[in-house]
């Protein structure tokens, strides 16, 4: 297959999504965003872009089967958020099958070591989708990210008070990635999708305790920051028994990631360091 050049987004208004729309550009590559919301700000942000808004639904083969129409390829990223996980199945099965009607590539973004039987309930629900891909042979790759750094940005309230909270023992390190990274996978399955075609990688940029995360955050606002470990029962009320599901295999389990392998298949990628993706953001701003 020719490198392709209109790639179809989904969930391109969200972080991750919104990182594949970026680094597809900065590559001039033409990316198509999906939406079921093309009046939306963020929507009508990317139309100012340059970027092509397409209205579409994942429950909806018909609005699917329009929006590939004149793509080569599909990046794939379905949250179990909305609908659940039996509904991001539905999705992403949905699209692997418009997708391979289409004769178009798939890169499907699914989570590190779903396919290890955790028994966690939206790894589980990805990982199905990831079977039904190698059922019907759509020409595809498999990217499944560990947990996002950009996650710790998002207590900036307990930040605010010089806490750093997080569901597992201080000691605990957890794989996370910075959202560019993956964009920046993508970029490479998509310029030689030959070489990255029927493969599956689990990415992950730095593997870190809850204390080496708390004093790096800490450098990087410019502000001491003390670690709370969050209660599961908490996490179980807030997350629902999916989220304790996570965190307790976070604890008993964990991920794994082959890091030579990706440094081998991926030289261009950072694979960014938790200190690097913190030194980005502007936390004077994020703070206040």
């Amino acid at each position: 297959m020719s490198k392709p050049t209109k790639i179809l987004v989904t969930g391109a208004t969200g972080k991750q999504g919104g990182a594949v729309i970026n680094a597809l550009l900065a590559k001039g590559f033409q990316p198509k965003a999906l939406t079921r919301k093309p009046d939306s700000p963020a929507a009508k942000a990317l139309a100012a872009r340059g970027v092509e808004v397409t209205t579409g639904d994942l429950t909806d083969r018909a609005s699917v089967d329009a929006a590939l129409r004149g793509t080569q390829a599909v990046f794939a990223a379905i949250t179990p958020y909305e609908g659940g996980p039996a509904a991001e199945t539905a999705q992403g099965v949905l699209l692997a099958d418009a997708t391979k009607a289409a004769g178009a590539f798939l890169l499907y973004s699914s989570v590190a070591n779903a396919d290890q039987s955790t028994g966690i309930p939206h790894f589980d629900s990805k990982f199905i989708v990831e079977q039904h891909i190698t059922k019907i042979g759509v020409r595809s790759t498999i990217l499944a990210p560990t947990a996002f750094y950009d996650n710790a940005s998002f207590g900036v309230a307990q930040l605010k008070q010089g806490i750093y909270a997080n569901a597992l023992p201080v000691d605990r390190k957890l794989d996370q990635i910075a959202v560019s990274d993956i964009a920046a996978a993508a970029v490479a399955v998509f310029e030689n999708t030959d070489q990255y075609t029927n493969k599956r990688y689990d990415i992950s940029g730095e593997a870190l305790t809850g204390a080496e995360e708390t004093a790096l955050l800490s450098a990087a606002i410019g502000r001491p920051l003390t670690y709370a470990q969050t209660p599961i029962e908490v996490i179980r009320q807030y997350m629902g028994a999916d989220g304790a599901a996570m965190y307790e295999w976070f604890d008993r389990v964990g991920y794994t990631v082959d890091r030579a392998l990706l440094a081998r298949d991926f030289p261009a990628v950072k694979w960014q360091s938790f200190s690097q993706w913190a030194k980005t953001l502007d936390w004077s701003a994020l703070l206040g």
